[in-house]
């Protein structure tokens, strides 16, 4: 499953969006931008957005934590 996370320590959806994903048994690589200026400026280039979290699902960005929106991506 290719889900991809672009987070920071401190952002509480963030933590809320890891924390739903672990409890779906959904795998996601995540990658913290406010150490990674690579993957923040991939994330920038992805989204449009420097807000976190950003979430590519299959291909989807989604900004912000939004469960239907993900379960919509997984789908496909």
């Amino acid at each position: 499953m290719a889900v991809t996370m672009y987070s920071t320590p401190q952002c509480t959806f963030c933590k809320q969006a890891k924390r739903w994903l672990k409890e779906q048994r959904i795998g996601f690589r995540d990658y913290d931008v406010s150490k990674d200026l690579r993957r923040a400026d991939e994330m920038l280039k992805k989204s449009g957005q420097t807000g976190v979290p950003v979430i590519d699902v299959h291909g989807t960005v989604i900004v912000g934590f939004d469960r239907d929106k993900i379960e919509r991506a997984l789908r496909r």
